[in-house]
Parts: structure tokens; sequence; C-alpha cells
């Protein structure tokens, strides 16, 4: 798009722009002066945190085109409305309306980036595909990964699906990103005890991630979790739209059955659907991917990709870095990184499946912080801590803050005391473990975002490297 024609889409109001300056092709949107590019456009948001304005000489001195800025700023090369975040969502509201692709938006407690990538990946077998990159899933987020289907050069009829996540964390966040980006397909994946901070159950929680379906286009398709009792009654929200369902213990449209899980491997499983069966791999631990795996495939069983494709696109996908990412070190211990987040119910699942694997002497559990959980925290922590113990763990380091409280659970439930610690840290339990670990050793390194327990792993992998180059 030219600068003239976005300044016209979003109402802007231009100064000084001779017009061969507003002819010229933005190379691309930003609202963050460290990263912005030549030519690109600018637009000041001022957040809880950080106001844009105050960088709008930085990223003009940088070579922006021109920035957008509230009507209060003064200055050349600028752009002014009311809103600049509002202008942003409306500039991404133009883009997705002239679009003659498919608008997928992925919702869910957890696991909304590995879904959104294997879609991304099922859904490139049969076209074009742009997704979301890195976890711009929000208000500011959302219209930047849209507005990435034009940019450095790329127009939006480029791409022929574009697979975006929606998060949230309080009532009324996922239908405003509806509103300016209505999907064509919105799935909710499941609902668990997250942002609880925010809300006073997690019924509350389902309320709000039924936003999605609420929001998409009459004539549009939901893909629901049948398994998950409060994501399987969204049926009932709409008749303008139809419904697909995915599953593994509940009759669904999308299934997986004969279900062969090979360890930190991952899982070998029948993808039955409406249209018939395929033999699929999924390189990926847990059963919590295979749901994963299974939303994806409602996609694709939507727009009718050929089932053996669905099978050779999973086949040929990696776990994100550090959501469960399987690291095997030279010293003949086993890490598995899934320290991007955490809440609960994937703790104890993620716990669950490095249990059941196999050929490990000992399994060790680094467990950060889960945050945002509101009142019930410290008997959420505890309980995680109780069910934690009844597995059978060899070992328990919980990291920082209400942590002690899944100490304390796992104690109450019998685990040893030398078998269960808190460290105030991820330093300390890096500086703990180091000294702890030994060959054949299974370790889980799971925590809440702003817990940082990927110190840990970084520390084990530091340690790895000095030994490396010791021996040279």
């Amino acid at each position: 798009m030219t600068l003239n024609e976005v300044i016209k889409i979003i109402g802007g109001n231009a100064g000084e722009f001779d017009s061969a300056m507003l002819e010229r092709d933005i190379s691309g949107y930003s609202i963050d002066s460290r990263t912005i590019r030549n030519g690109e456009l600018f637009f000041a948001i001022k957040g809880e945190v950080h106001d844009g304005h105050k960088f709008v000489a930085n990223v003009l001195a940088k070579g922006a085109i021109a920035a957008v800025v509230s009507d209060a700023a003064a200055g050349a090369r600028l752009i002014k409305v009311e809103d600049p975040l509002a202008a942003l969502q409306r500039l991404a509201a133009a883009v997705v309306r002239d679009w003659r692709g498919q608008l997928i938006a992925v919702t869910g407690s957890a696991g909304k980036t590995t879904t959104k990538d294997l879609t991304a990946t099922v859904l490139s077998q049969s076209g074009r595909v742009i997704k979301t990159q890195g976890n711009l899933n929000n208000a500011y987020g959302l219209p930047l990964s849209i507005l990435k289907m034009e940019t450095d050069g790329a127009r939006a009829d480029d791409f022929d699906f574009g697979v975006f996540e929606m998060g949230m964390n309080h009532a009324g966040e996922i239908a405003d990103l509806t509103a300016f980006a209505p999907p064509d397909v919105g799935m909710v994946t499941n609902v668990a005890a997250v942002h609880l901070e925010f809300f006073d159950s997690i019924d509350g929680i389902a309320d709000a991630k039924a936003e999605m379906v609420r929001g998409i286009k009459p004539g549009g398709t939901a893909i629901l979790n049948a398994d998950d009792f409060r994501v399987a009654r969204m049926r009932q929200l709409g008749d303008d739209i139809s419904y697909l369902t995915f599953g593994i213990d509940e009759s669904a449209d999308v299934m997986a059955r004969d279900i062969a899980s090979d360890g930190l491997s991952g899982t070998e499983f029948t993808l039955v659907t409406r249209r018939g069966d395929v033999r699929a791999r999924l390189p990926l631990v847990g059963k919590h991917n295979l749901y994963n795996a299974l939303a994806a495939s409602a996609v694709a069983e939507h727009y009718e990709a050929p089932l053996q494709q669905i099978a050779v696109a999973f086949a040929q996908v990696a776990a994100p870095k550090m959501r469960g990412e399987v690291l095997r070190f030279t010293e003949g211990f086993t890490v598995i990184d899934d320290s991007y987040n955490s809440n609960p119910r994937a703790l104890v699942e993620m716990v669950t499946t490095m249990q059941a694997s196999r050929g490990y002497q000992r399994k060790i559990v680094v467990a950060g912080e889960m945050l945002e959980l509101g009142e019930a925290s410290a008997e959420l922590h505890r309980e995680a801590g109780e069910k934690i113990a009844a597995l059978g763990i060899d070992l328990l380091l919980g990291v920082r803050g209400l942590a002690s409280e899944l100490i304390h659970g796992a104690h109450a439930s019998g685990m040893k005391k030398n078998a269960a610690f808190f460290f105030a840290s991820p330093q300390e339990a890096a500086d703990f473990l180091i000294k702890e670990v030994r060959a054949g050793d299974l370790i889980l390194v799971k925590g809440s975002r702003g817990v940082k327990t990927e110190i840990v792993v970084g520390r084990l992998k530091e340690g790895r490297q000095k030994a490396e180059s010791s021996r040279q």
C-alpha cells in the first residue's frame, strides 16, 4: 500500500508530505522503535509501560517513512489520528475486508502456538499460508500479524490462508479482535485454569473464549474440542455457522484411534475423519500435542485437504523452541524444555507424559511458579504438587513464589523431604541441578513466562559448552 492509501483508510490528517512521498509504497508496519526498518510506518502506541510518542523522532531518524500519532503531537512526517492503536486495527480490518483468502483464528488456554503451527503446516500443502509470528496475538500483535501480508512488497492476495492466534486475559478481548478480523474458521482448543487472576471461575474463562465462536463470520465454521465439555457446549451459541469437532474420548468429526505412544519420540495414531482414515505419526511429546494435531486436522477436514497430505505434514513438524523441545545432552541426560509457559493442567499432563517414558533411571521435574491464577493460586499449586507426587517423580524442584506450595503439596502426599525442594530463583535451582544431574536422568523444565525457567536450561547448556571447551 502507498502512504496515501493508508492515510485515507485510517482517516489520518497528513501534514508536510509532498506528492512523491505520498505515492511511496510502505515497506512494513511497526510499533517498536528498537526494530524499526527503513521505509516502515510507525504507530505511536501508548501502552501501560511505554508511550510510543517518546520515540517518534528516533524512528524517523532511523528511516521510518512516517509516524502515526495522536492529534496532540507536533512535527513533520506525522499522520495525526485520535487513537494510533485504533488506526492500526482499522488498517488491518481493511486488509482483511478486501482479501480473498481465508482467515483461520486459534484460541485456547494452552497450545495455541503449536496448534497454529500445525495448522499452517497442514494448509501449506494446499496453498500459500501466512501465520502469526512469535506471540503477536493481542490488540497490538494481531493487526501487525495481519499487516505482514502487506510487508516487503507482498500483497494480501499472495496468500490463500492466514492462520492467526487470538489471545486474551480479560473478558471482551477476543470479541474486540474478531471485530476487526472476523474469522472464516474459528477454533477453541481447550479451557483451563489460566488467567484466573482476572476471572471469577474457569466458567468465566470459557465465556471469554466463546467470544471466538460468536465472532465467526456468518456462514463460517467453528472447530471445537469435543473432549472439553466447556468447549463442546459452545455448539449452542449460534445457528448461522457450522461446527466441526475433534477429540479422542468423545465421538467427534475428527478423532485419533489406535494410539501408540513412543515416549519422547512422539505418537503414532489413526486419524479418523468423515472422509476416511489415515495412519499418521506426530513427532511431538505428549497427549496434549495429539489434541493440537487433531485441531489442525479438523481445519484440514474443513478444506478437504487430502488425508495423506495431512499425515505427511505431521511427520515433518518439530517442537517450537521452549514448547516441549527435547534436548539430549552428551553427558547422558535428557531435558524436555517446556519452559515457555505453564498452568496446573498442562504441568500435570506433561509430568504424566515424562513418567510414561521408558529407559531413564530418574525423572526430575523443575516446576516454576504458575502466574495469573488469582485467589486459588496457592491451592492450585498444592494440588499440582500432590498429583506430581502421586505420579512417582524422583526429584521435584519448585522455583519462585507460590511454587513453594507445590513442594508443600508434594510433601503432604508422601514425597520425601530430600526429594522435593524449593528455590527462590531459577538461578538457584540451576546451581542445585547442575550438581545433582547425572547420566540416565530425564528432566522436565516448565514454568510461567515471567518466572524464566529457561534460565535452568541455559545453565545446563553452558555447562556442556564449558566441558567441551575444556576438553579441547
